[in-house]
């Protein structure tokens, strides 16, 4: 392992340490909301633009994943279609409500908002739009970051019900590069995984002990074609990338 290769993964793993203490009580809020929605078998959706949209993806119909997961998966708010273009479009206000509206959010659902540097237009619209029509919202953002560049501006985590904040740095690259005033290594993408995968477990665990926790198998495992098509029918209705 390189110096360089060392730093990055040091610095994440230490991060994530940091983060298992410092995020001990949100999370647990956080598995408490999304237990609430479960049980009253609502929804939980994920949205995010830029890379933040990756979150969304990876709780999309992945092996241990929970079937109640809906992403919000635009095009012209990933990266695929124009990533210059995306960058605009999530700083542009009124372009979130239309889109979250085709999903047919309703009060009692949740919605997982992803955005690291938590100012930008889309994510506050979107949680504007949930809490009102009765959506609870659970924000993975950094603090640090918004604070840092929000200039009197709103912040993802001001509006909120519950906030995880990752903890870190504005610019979200953390490895220097010596003599060039660069950075390197971002880390929000694994931060952020790792924050959401470790509340769906906890929610999935307690579901489980009631003998019902809706979680799809690898393809190839045994069994797993009859229980995944069967979570597919149950909860295709309500999500549109099924």
């Amino acid at each position: 392992m390189t110096d360089i290769t060392d730093v990055y993964f040091s610095n994440l793993i230490g991060r994530l340490e940091t983060l298992k203490q410092a995020l001990a009580e949100p999370m647990a809020q956080a598995a408490a909301v999304i237990l609430d929605a479960a049980r009253s078998d609502k929804r939980v959706y994920v949205f995010g633009t830029g890379h933040s949209h990756m979150l969304a993806e990876e709780v999309h119909y992945r092996a241990g994943g929970l079937a109640f997961t809906v992403p919000v998966l635009v095009g012209s708010a990933m990266l695929h279609e124009g990533a210059v273009i995306s960058s605009v479009y999530e700083r542009t206000q009124g372009l979130v409500r239309p889109m979250l509206e085709r999903y047919g959010m309703q009060p009692g659902d949740v919605i997982i908002i992803a955005s690291n540097s938590g100012v930008n237009a889309a994510p506050i619209e979107a949680a504007d739009y949930a809490r009102e029509i009765g959506a609870k919202v659970i924000a993975i953002t950094s603090i640090a970051y918004s604070s840092a560049i929000a200039n009197g501006r709103r912040r993802l985590a001001d509006v909120a019900d519950v906030v995880l904040d990752n903890g870190l740095p504005p610019g979200d690259a953390v490895v220097d590069l010596e003599g060039t005033g660069l950075r390197v290594g971002p880390v929000s993408t694994a931060v952020g995984v790792t924050i959401i995968n470790a509340v769906f477990a906890e929610v999935a665990s307690e579901l489980a002990k009631a003998g019902d926790a809706p979680v799809y198998l690898s393809a190839n495992m045994p069994g797993a074609a009859e229980i995944n098509q069967k979570l597919v029918q149950k909860y295709r209705p309500r999500n549109p990338h099924l």
